[in-house]
């Protein structure tokens, strides 16, 4: 019924999506407990087939969610940091071991941070190999097809690349953004968030943009990262006020691509601890973040920096009284076709704008079996 549904008038699906709810009533409960829009659920560790005894961040997962970037100092490279990835089968499978990407990819310097666009054919990273503008620069490699070896990689030019060092790169969805950390520059700290775009593909980065106070602070701010819907950014700050520990992953969120981004907020204490966190990349569907801690080790670790992973919920207990029911389902259909935001809670994490019945499908995933009554009578 839910997946066939198709806009009337107002009296017609109120009526279907209420009797929806009257069902729900009847047969489902859930102790599903929020907080806020969307919280985290509990971090979990990668394990030692992607960490290793010595330090793995940097992580990056790729649109399809099958392959995981990173950067690694374990033995086996060609430098003081290489680029590695893991693939998997599918997305229910484990991740099997790590390769290098190589002499093509990595050098003999420090390699970090990659990034790979939407379509798998181009791999941004940092690097401080020789050749470039400052101590690191940002390059990038491509490829004609994902069964295809990288090429060479190329330096992203003076645009974006000055001598006061630049890396952190995170692509948008539709390949026309790039977003980076570069130091000083007039920006609001030592190290901001800027973004260049450009109109193509094919057409060159035009001049990056400072993101402004509200995202940038006094503090180092970078490494960024953008869900696929462009609305929601994810990065790391060094002590800025208001964090646990030395790095925290902080948000920024706005209603449309083509405006401000809101006022950064922390994650919170069930991402962010007193040991440091940072690196963050989402997952295209939204229900994954990655991240990886630093600079000391999380317990639960394999030693060094480690890879971490945390689902991303959506918040469906609006009156937050700690369970999903059919008064949740009704205070949904109530906002049926608005914007309200507490109620758009798909695609996941932010939404797209409208309460429709695709958020009526998630919320309806949170609902589970009312449990039997023991002490009731039975014929």
């Amino acid at each position: 019924m839910i997946a066939k549904f198709k806009k009337t008038s107002r009296p017609r699906w109120a009526g279907a999506m209420l009797l929806v709810a009257a069902l729900a009533c009847v047969v489902l409960t859930n102790a599903y407990v929020a907080k806020a829009d969307f919280e985290f659920g509990e971090p979990v560790n990668l394990g030692p087939t992607i960490n290793s005894g010595y330090d793995d961040g940097g992580p990056f997962i790729s649109a399809d969610g099958l392959s995981l970037f990173f950067d690694s100092s374990r033995p086996g490279g060609l430098g003081r940091g290489d680029l590695w990835v893991a693939t998997r089968a599918t997305t229910d499978d484990d991740w099997g071991m790590p390769v290098n990407l190589g002499p093509i990819i990595n050098s003999a310097y420090e390699d970090w941070e990659p990034c790979v666009s939407a379509d798998g054919l181009e791999l941004y990273f940092d690097s401080e190999r020789p050749g470039g503008y400052g101590s690191f620069d940002i390059y990038m490699a491509t490829r004609a097809t994902q069964d295809d070896p990288w090429g060479i990689p190329q330096n992203l030019g003076s645009t974006i690349n000055t001598s006061r060092g630049e890396g952190g790169a995170s692509i948008s969805a539709d390949g026309l953004s790039l977003y980076f950390n570069l130091y000083g520059a007039g920006g609001s700290g030592d190290y901001d968030i800027w973004v260049t775009t450009r109109k193509t593909k094919a057409d060159p980065w035009g001049q990056p943009v400072n993101l402004g106070p509200a995202v940038n602070s006094r503090v180092y701010d970078g490494v960024a990262t953008v869900s696929d819907d462009g609305l929601l950014l994810v990065f790391a700050a060094d002590a800025r006020p208001g964090g646990y520990g030395t790095w925290d992953l902080w948000l920024a969120t706005r209603t449309e691509t083509g405006q401000q981004w809101s006022e950064a907020r922390n994650l919170g204490g069930q991402v962010n601890t007193v040991y440091g966190e940072c690196s963050p990349s989402l997952s295209a569907n939204g229900h994954f973040l990655y991240f990886c801690d630093y600079p000391s080790p999380r317990p639960g670790g394999c030693g060094g920096v480690d890879i971490w992973q945390a689902s991303i919920l959506p918040i469906v207990d609006f009156n937050g009284d700690g369970i999903v029911d059919c008064v949740d389902i009704c205070m949904l259909v109530d906002r049926w076709e608005t914007n309200d935001p507490l109620y758009d809670i798909a695609p996941a994490p932010s939404g797209d704008g409208i309460v429709d019945v695709q958020d009526l499908i998630v919320l309806t995933e949170h609902l589970t079996p009312k449990q039997a009554d023991p002490n009731a009578l039975t014929p």
